[in-house]
């Protein structure tokens, strides 16, 4: 089975999978080992991951990036307007309220969902994937931010099942970091649990967790998280740094062209880098707009003045993080640091004030959420049990109020260890509703909706006069997806049991414990009508019968809507248009092959037919040829830069039978020299055979033969120019030393036991009968 791990990044995505030497990184199309999170639309073929990126800044209203803000969101929401502020593309409001991406593709305005988006993301990395495992593949784990809402998951689980995906997990970035950083640690205390703090810093985000790890498990106690603090956060501060300059030095508004703004941040990123190991670094673009080259330069120190602000932030989550995990900074054993924004010496320093300790390096800052995922996909045995928790508060309500077990009215309380299962019991005399909500929005990133998603159980039977005891069992699932599993009811009949005794031994509370664990193994939606247990009513006291109550568990319907989820209609509409998608870009690969075979073709033939088959063709030949060749490399660059995959195998297939005669000359000449060669091997080798007078006499004749026959055909031959059409004799060559390898095993087997003569009569007829014979022409 397929063991592979996803870290879909706001910028980049890494792909590890589990070999049996242990996590190896995928490397791309391009031999790389991130590929970027971009998938570019051209006229007539998608472009994804490197190839999409490229095309950025030639067609940047086509090309979608850090489609990950946006999945799940709500179009109206403060934090998606924006970031919808700094991308290119078009973008407008669905009729859910969800956002649609607007763009032209094959001639026509298309719009997609940022699921459908990253859908064909997911596509592209799973081809990847296969083509490295050389296997097909769906189960995978994938990393999330912990900070995921009901709705982003399940959205996320929808794009990857237009790309043929499964996910085993959806996983915390973090959570996948520390197992990564967990499962090779032998160097744990057996004294108590060891502490580490995970920082993980990356392009658009920052999220932190505490991690207690024992022998064989971890369990994460905290997360924190700040979902609009990143890498690209300090890439605009020097984007404005710049921006502001060149307008006042070159009299240019960066901010005002799409394409200039792209390649400003692409460069400002580049520059962020270079001071992460120097202390001061310059910035040179070449005609940025308006056909102007600027440059600028920036120290560390007035860098880190500028983003002061943003060096402030980073501290916040991870005082939230020590907080709600009631640990004390001397308690902890690390710190880790990931993530691509981490690399600021600023933020180091920072977190040294902050945990009184450097920040350590252990795990690979952008491959280490991919490793985990690979990891947990792996862990098909229980090794090392990974406990995550759930970093949002959750709350049930029915038609008669909210069903609670906590003192903030909330069913599951913030960082509950999922997956987890919680089973209540409601009384009902008809069908009813249930809702599932955040329970508390101060919790929640800015302008999320409190809901998550409503659920209607029933219809069940019920008795009019009283209400019908409902068991209602919820799951937080390994996702960190919330949803009703199953409901049931339990209805109780007197019966005559005339096997069933008194029994003294057996307690009403021991009957009680058995009725629960036997409810507990009713599979879901399938409905249990057979007898459970059996509670004492009455005893007869002439026979000893007893009257009991049978118990019978039956299923309850449950059906569930969730708020602002793709429909399973809209579903199964988008993994069938990414099949056709998928198929046109196929189809432009195969053309775009075809186009450079054909490229290919003429200028392999024009260097053969000027030094590899010079002489093997005439003069007129030369010239058709030649002319041919440089009126389709002519048209390839004109006419033809976008044809049909049949117009450039028709090109193709006129060259080659231009070309054919020419090159079967050379062919038969190099069949007919080595053919030759062979020969004359096998002549002198029978030659310096030491043997009897008679039968070497024979040998020595039958070589002569063959040598005066092979110097008739090679005069022959050379009588002829090379251009004209071959004599094709390598073949009867080779015939001509097969014939003498006979002879020789013929004298052999007559040295090695003399036939009679009868024998040798009947020998000389089978050769002969068999065509082999040493007459040579």
């Amino acid at each position: 089975m397929s063991v592979v791990g996803f870290d879909i990044g706001n910028e980049n995505c890494v792909i590890a999978v589990a070999k049996q030497r242990g996590i190896d990184v995928v490397l791309n199309d391009e031999s790389k080992r991130e590929t970027p999170a971009v998938v570019s639309f051209g006229v007539k073929q998608r472009f994804m991951g490197l190839a999409g990126a490229a095309c950025a800044t030639m067609n940047p209203k086509s090309t979608i990036s850090q489609v990950k803000r946006l999945i799940g969101r709500k179009f109206k929401e403060p934090d998606v307007q924006n970031d919808l502020k700094l991308f290119p593309f078009e973008s407008l409001e669905g009729p859910d309220g969800g956002i649609l991406i607007s763009l032209e593709y094959l001639g026509e305005i298309q719009k997609f969902t940022p699921e459908h988006i990253l859908g064909m993301l997911f596509s592209h990395l799973k081809r990847i994937t296969e083509k490295n495992l050389e296997m097909p593949i769906s189960n995978c784990v994938i990393g999330i931010p912990s900070y995921f809402t009901d709705l982003q998951r399940r959205a996320f689980l929808d794009a990857a099942a237009i790309a043929g995906l499964k996910p085993l997990r959806l996983m915390h970035d973090c959570t996948a970091t520390a197992l990564g950083y967990g499962i090779y640690k032998t160097d744990f205390s057996d004294a108590g649990p060891t502490y580490v703090v995970f920082v993980d810093i990356g392009h658009c985000d920052t999220q932190v967790c505490i991690a207690s790890f024992e022998s064989g498990q971890m369990r994460i106690i905290s997360h924190a998280f700040d979902k609009n603090l990143g890498g690209r956060d300090f890439d605009e501060v020097l984007f404005s740094y710049f921006a502001a300059q060149f307008k006042e030095q070159y009299d240019i508004n960066v901010y005002s062209n799409a394409k200039a703004s792209i390649r400003l941040r692409a460069s400002c990123e580049k520059l962020k880098k270079v001071l992460s190991a120097n202390a001061e670094a310059p910035l040179n673009i070449e005609c940025l707009m308006d056909e102007k080259d600027v440059m600028g330069f920036i120290r560390r120190e007035d860098f880190e003045k500028l983003s002061l602000d943003l060096q402030e932030r980073i501290s916040v989550p991870c005082r939230k993080a020590l907080a709600d995990s009631g640990l004390t900074v001397e308690k902890l054993h690390s710190v880790e640091l990931v993530g691509s924004g981490s690399r600021i010496p600023a933020i180091s320093r920072r977190l040294t004030s902050l945990f009184k300790r450097e920040p350590s390096r252990t795990v690979n800052a952008s491959e280490c959420v991919a490793r985990g995922c690979a990891l947990q996909c792996a862990m098909l045995s229980p090794i090392f049990h990974v406990q995550d928790a759930f970093p949002f508060s959750i709350g049930f309500s029915s038609d008669k109020g909210p069903v609670c077990t906590l003192s903030n009215g909330a069913l599951l309380q913030k960082h509950h260890p999922f997956p987890s299962v919680k089973i209540f019991s409601l009384r009902r005399t008809h069908i009813f509703h249930m809702e599932a909500y955040y329970a508390d929005l101060s919790e929640l990133p800015t302008g999320v909706s409190s809901k998550i998603s409503s659920f209607k159980v029933g219809p069940f039977q019920a008795s009019h006069m009283e209400a019908t005891k409902v068991k209602v069992r919820l799951q937080l699932n390994i996702h960190g997806i919330v949803t009703v599993v199953s409901a049931s009811q339990l209805l109780e009949d007197d019966i005559v049991d005339p096997h069933a005794r008194s029994d003294a031994h057996l307690t009403s509370d021991k009957m009680e414990a058995e009725s629960n664990r036997g409810s507990a193994s009713v599979p879901n939606s399938a409905e249990d009508g057979n007898l459970k247990h059996l509670k004492p009513s009455s005893m007869s006291a002439d026979d000893g019968m007893r009257k009991s109550k049978v118990v019978k568990r039956l299923d309850i319907p449950v059906s569930e809507h969730v708020y602002g989820r793709m429909a399973d209609a809209e579903l199964l509409e988008a993994q069938k248009k990414e099949l056709q998608l998928l198929q046109q870009d196929l189809k432009m690969e195969h053309t775009k092959d075809k186009k450079n075979a054909l490229e290919s073709y003429v200028y392999e033939m024009r260097d053969k037919i000027l030094y590899k088959y010079l002489g093997f063709y005439t003069e007129l030949e030369r010239e058709r040829i030649s002319s041919n060749l440089e009126q389709i490399e002519e048209w390839l660059y004109e006419d033809g830069a976008d044809e049909s995959v049949d117009v450039y195998t028709e090109k193709l297939e006129y060259l080659a039978k231009l070309l054919d005669p020419i090159e079967n000359r050379y062919k038969e000449e190099e069949a007919r020299a080595q053919a030759s060669k062979g020969l004359l091997d096998c002549i002198t080798e029978y030659r310096m055979l030491v043997l009897p007078a008679g039968e070497r006499d024979v040998i020595i004749g039958e070589c002569n033969k063959a040598e005066q026959w092979l110097h008739e055909k090679i005069q022959l031959q050379n009588s002829l120019p090379k251009n004209a059409d071959p004599i094709l004799w390598s073949n009867e060559i080779k015939r001509k030393a097969e014939a003498l390898d006979m002879t020789w095993k013929h004298i052999m087997r007559s040295l090695a036991s003399p036939p009679s003569s009868k024998d040798a009569d009947d020998l000389d007829q089978r050769d002969e009968s068999d065509g082999i014979s040493m007459q040579v022409d």
